[in-house]
């Protein structure tokens, strides 16, 4: 099992050693006696640490937002596959299809009759003119 310094860690994350040492001391990083009693950090407690901190963040209260357009609709259907979900609304008259990771969609817990707002911002917009 490998054992990490603190500098070690620090420069893994682009944070200072005294950034380690505050999460140590708060109890957030766990550690064990390293080489030269020196402390450590087990490589395998510092990737769960890691990946609590990939979770998402409370986003806080939005107040501006780059995409224009935003529909609020309903859920009406969602086909997951083990790494994609399609997941299909209906917003007023609009059918509207998004493709996304199988895991954004598990943690939205997107299903039929979830009530959604669909944000769609695009750099390529086909725009047609009906006939008459």
């Amino acid at each position: 099992m490998p054992k990490l310094r603190i500098s070690e860690v620090a420069d893994l994350l682009g944070v200072s050693d005294d950034t380690v040492r505050r999460w140590i001391d708060l109890g957030r990083l766990p550690v064990v006696q390293g080489d030269n009693n020196r402390k450590a950090i087990e490589g395998h407690e510092l990737a769960t640490f890691l990946q609590r901190q990939a979770e998402a963040p409370d986003a806080g209260v939005t107040v501006a937002r780059s995409a224009r357009n935003q529909m609020k609709g309903i859920v009406t259907r969602v086909v997951k596959d083990v790494v994609m979900a399609q997941v299909e609304m209906q917003a007023g008259p609009f059918r509207i299809v998004s493709l996304m990771s199988r895991e954004a969609a598990d943690e939205l817990g997107l299903e039929v009759g979830s009530v959604a707002v669909a944000s769609i911002k695009s750099t390529h917009v086909v725009v047609e003119i009906p006939e008459a």
